[in-house]
């Protein structure tokens, strides 16, 4: 069972889209074979806050839609995280920009549940180990996140 844990920094997400989010995520990580308890934190935040991640984080100092921190993956002098029996396993957080959010949807000409949606499994996949630094893992993941939101229901 995946449990997902909601912050809403600018106080405009309702719980409509909190339950889209909730179903799109349970029902991608059923279909990507997570077992058993699994945790993800999903905040969303200001264009303004996000920037000041991406700086602190990635060394980009500008906004992005959504930036996600994998709590299995080690860097340099991290300490491995041992989980004991009957502790759920925390995949990470994940971090959505609700301004670009919007002004997305509004470019690709869809609307802000879709878009919303496709960040946050955006961010999931990241958290399950996908990515996109090269052709071949962008085609991988970009096709698994169609073929989820298609099969979820949540079209263009």
């Amino acid at each position: 069972m995946l449990n997902l844990y909601f912050n809403d920094e600018t106080e405009t997400i309702d719980k409509g889209i909190e339950k889209i989010i909730s179903d799109l995520l349970i029902f991608a990580a059923e279909a990507e074979g997570v077992s058993g308890e699994a945790e993800i934190s999903i905040t969303f935040m200001t264009d303004t806050e996000i920037q000041e991640i991406n700086e602190q984080y990635r060394g980009i100092n500008k906004p992005t839609d959504v930036i996600s921190f994998a709590l299995e993956e080690l860097t340099e002098d991290e300490i491995v995280i041992v989980e004991e029996d009957g502790m759920p396993q925390v995949l990470g957080d994940i971090i959505i920009s609700v301004e670009t959010a919007k002004r997305q949807a509004a470019d690709y000409g869809h609307d802000f549940e879709r878009e919303i949606g496709f960040l946050a499994l955006h961010g999931l996949l990241h958290l399950l180990g996908y990515d996109h630094q090269t052709s071949e893992e962008e085609a991988k993941m970009f096709g698994k996140q169609k073929e989820i939101l298609e099969t979820f229901g949540l079209r263009r």
